[in-house]
């Protein structure tokens, strides 16, 4: 826990199902202490639901039970994990451990807020698998770290997953969210970024995991959303308060929200003696700890200032409840009291150790003056040693470094070095144009320079402890600042940050509604338009009255960047971001599915056509009215006959849930859809024929379009034989000659109730449109005109 960088995991989850196809999660945050609650009904026999939230997480640890108890046809979680997260460390608990009534207690009593705001008082008919989890996560943590957590500390949240936009894992994978596909293979070095990667301007981890986690689950609630977007549009009119708020986060040190974890967990007790080199390192990170509380309080000051002006109700509210808050104050108050004002947070490993050693006001305690003037001798006789190893070998340039692992040591230039290294020089070791070497008398030194060090840790940590204890009744105001923080950093250096630099109106604010349309006006594909400097935008409206779109064109036209672009734009939208598009109104959507292309999966021994059935089958099974769905190529894997089939029957399904649908085919006949069903809009993508060859507009247009043999044009393209082209055009001719003729007849048969159903969806364009009444009537005459 104490050595994580932030781009590391610090999740552990706690895993449990029952034979209702019910699983309990409990995952709690190390780093930011906080414990995430989850329970529902697993409706994929893959776990998908579990999958999406295991992606979330990215835990370090995953607890779960020793029995299987999964329902026949289910592979549980435990065999789950083996598959899954087969790079996870995977702990088997007894059963025992899995305890929801010690559970429900263990939360009452961690929990900063009441349990009852949470939902758990009714724990025992409802919520009891995932405070069964709850109770083996923190038996696990607390045995494991050898520490208690406090009381009344830890941010407690049950269902959150739920609360915002369902993204599941295939679909994370598909749109690019978190890695580009194909990472692995191509390496780091590729251009193409992930969306995550486009916006990954945060300075701090905890930022940036904010960052993450707002991607994979973007936010439901529309108050939420416009407060952000609200504070968006303040930075980017008001200059001087975005350069204000970059330079106050500065400030910050970037393991702020680290901190917390020292405050909210308590280690235990270790007799003297016992493990004493992992005790003065624990009293190391307490007091490194201290000073970057101590920094971050001073830097509050420059915050408030700059934001004290600021007119949007989420920067505004920051501000009041900092203020308002004695707590800040009081903790200052403490500091100054038991720390010296001196003691500031440094990077250079040997800078912030004589930091750590020097931070506790002298004349508090004799043992670390002693201690302390000990640590000063060494560190003077060792700089001493470097002078004379200067003179007396003729080495100039010889350097003294430090580092955590091995103390100090020498770094001589190659050049410098005549003949051989002199034989007092030990631990040689070449780096680079420089070796690297010790003395007999440096090790000595080193050895009585470190004994000091951990002397001065441990004394300090002594002198510390009523302070921490005081510190630690205040701790949820601690946590409030690191929330804070985290969403500045984000909403800062991230989304405004991300705007700024881009061209003058590229990216807008987006406009939410609760049964409104999906509506983007000249939208582009957020990664791909920095790749390519000349992207063709284009429009997507998705209505009650017309609720899937079929989208159709030649291959390398642009479908499938098209599908995944409206995904990303929506994901923008939903986490308070900007988006690229000239204008864009969302209705808020509670599951993103996506069936994109897909291969053999040999651990499942799953062919390419049952993995698409897969995918299929878990979308028509969860999809809702407030989904969005975005299907590339269904049934492609299968014959031309049943691919039809089922693409058709999908598609009526769909349309029977009335989710927003976008729908990418290469079948033609699939079409006809749209005289069957009035709510279903026919769009293509623009191709020119030119010398038998094939220039792609990438432009979005209404209605089909038959690209007479495409797929033939783009085989002899590939040097496929003549006499098999030919042939299979006169092939391709007769069976498209009869098709048309069925097509023209049932046209003919429902272009009446196509007529009403486009009345209707202009009337309902209409309901929803911000227009004034004279406007309205006017459209509505012209609708008059037009129809009657």
């Amino acid at each position: 826990m104490e050595d994580e960088s932030g781009e590391k995991s610090s999740f552990v989850v706690g895993l449990i199902e029952n034979r209702a196809k019910e699983v309990g999660v409990a995952a709690f945050d190390l780093r930011s202490a906080s414990l995430h609650l989850s329970q529902y009904i697993e409706t994929s026999s893959s776990y998908q639901n579990t999958k999406t939230l295991l992606i979330f997480y990215d835990p370090m640890v995953i607890i779960v039970a020793p029995t299987k108890l999964a329902p026949d046809g289910m592979v549980g979680v435990s065999e789950l994990v083996d598959r899954f997260c087969s790079s996870t460390t995977k702990v088997t608990m007894a059963r025992g451990c899995f305890d929801d009534t010690m559970g429900a207690i263990l939360v009452k009593n961690i929990a900063a807020k009441e349990p009852s705001a949470l939902g758990l008082d009714t724990y025992h008919k409802q919520y009891y698998l995932c405070l069964a989890a709850a109770a083996a996560t923190i038996k696990w943590i607390e045995a494991e770290k050898g520490m208690i957590i406090t009381n009344h500390s830890l941010s407690v949240t049950f269902n959150g997953s739920f609360d915002h936009m369902n993204i599941d894992a295939t679909s994370i994978q598909n749109l690019e969210i978190i890695e580009p596909m194909h990472y692995t293979l191509w390496g780091s070095n590729t251009k193409k970024k992930s969306l995550f990667h486009m916006l990954k301007t945060t300075r701090t981890a905890g930022g940036t995991r904010l960052l993450r986690a707002n991607l994979l689950q973007p936010l439901k609630d529309i108050k939420t959303i416009n407060a952000r977007l609200d504070c968006v549009d303040e930075l980017m009119s008001n200059e001087q308060l975005f350069f204000g708020l970059s330079q106050a986060l500065r400030k910050f040190p970037k393991e702020t929200d680290k901190v917390l974890c020292h405050f909210c967990f308590k280690h235990k007790k270790v007799p003297s003696g016992i493990m004493a080199i992992d005790n003065s390192r624990k009293s190391q990170i307490l007091i490194s700890s201290i000073i970057i509380l101590k920094t971050a309080l001073e830097a509050l000051p420059l915050l408030l200032k700059v934001l004290k002006d600021a007119d949007s109700f989420l920067l505004r509210n920051i501000y009041q409840s900092i203020c308002e808050s004695e707590k800040y104050p009081s903790m200052q108050k403490r500091i100054a009291e038991a720390i010296d004002e001196d003691a500031l947070h440094a990077r250079n490993p040997f800078v912030a150790r004589t930091q750590q050693c020097f931070a506790v006001k002298a004349g508090l305690d004799g043992l670390l003056d002693v201690a302390r003037r000990s640590f000063c001798d060494t560190s003077e006789a060792i700089h001493n040693l470097a002078n004379k190893y200067r003179e007396e070998f003729g080495l100039p340039n010889l350097r003294l470094l430090y580092n955590n692992r091995q103390g100090f040591y020498f770094s001589i230039p190659q050049k410098d070095i005549q003949h051989k290294l002199h034989s007092k020089f030990i631990q040689v070791i070449k780096h680079g144009n420089n070796i690297h070497c010790s003395s007999p008398e440096l090790a000595s030194l080193n050895v009585r320079n470190k004994s000091a060090a951990k002397e001065c840790f441990n004394r300090t940590e002594i002198c510390l402890e009523a302070f921490m204890d005081a510190i630690r009744e205040d701790v949820c105001a601690l946590t409030f600042l690191a929330e804070v923080l985290c969403l500045l950093d984000m909403i800062v250096n991230s989304f405004a940050q991300t705007i700024s630099v881009k061209p003058v109106e590229k990216y807008t604010r987006p406009h939410f509604t609760d049964d409104g349309p999906l509506a983007i006006d000249s939208g582009r594909h957020p990664i791909l338009e920095s790749i390519h400097n000349e992207f063709v935008p284009n429009n997507i409206f998705l209505s009650e009255a017309s609720n899937m779109v079929l989208v159709t064109g030649p291959n390398m036209s642009g479908k499938s960047t098209y599908l995944q672009q409206v995904c990303l734009i929506v994901i923008l939208a939903q986490i308070g971001c900007y988006v690229p598009a000239r204008f864009a109104t969302v209705r808020v959507v509670d599951r993103l599915f996506t069936r994109m292309g897909t291969a053999e999966s040999v651990e499942s021994n799953s062919s390419t056509f049952m993995t698409e059935m897969k995918e299929a089958a878990f979308i028509l099974q969860n999809a809702s009215n407030r989904s969005l769905i975005v299907m590339d190529e269904l049934g492609r894997a299968t014959s031309s006959s049943d691919a039809f089939a089922i693409a058709w029957s999908c598609c009526e399904h769909l349309l029977a849930t009335k989710s927003c649908t976008i729908f990418a085919t290469h079948m033609e006949s699939l079409s006809e859809l749209a005289i069957f069903y009035p709510n279903v809009k026919i769009v293509h993508f623009d191709v020119e024929i030119k010398n038998k060859g094939m220039d792609f507009k990438f432009l979005l247009k209404d209605g089909a379009r038959h690209v007479a043999h495409y797929g033939l044009m783009l085989a002899s393209m590939a040097a496929l034989p003549t006499t098999v082209i030919d042939s299979a055009t006169t092939i391709t001719s007769m069976i498209t000659q009869k098709e048309a003729q069925r097509i023209g007849k049932n046209f003919q048969k429902y272009s009446d109730i196509q007529t009403v159903y486009r009345v209707a969806q202009r009337l309902m364009c209409l309901k929803y449109s911000n227009q004034d009444e004279g406007s309205i009537r006017e459209a509505l005459e012209n609708l008059k005109r037009c129809y009657v």
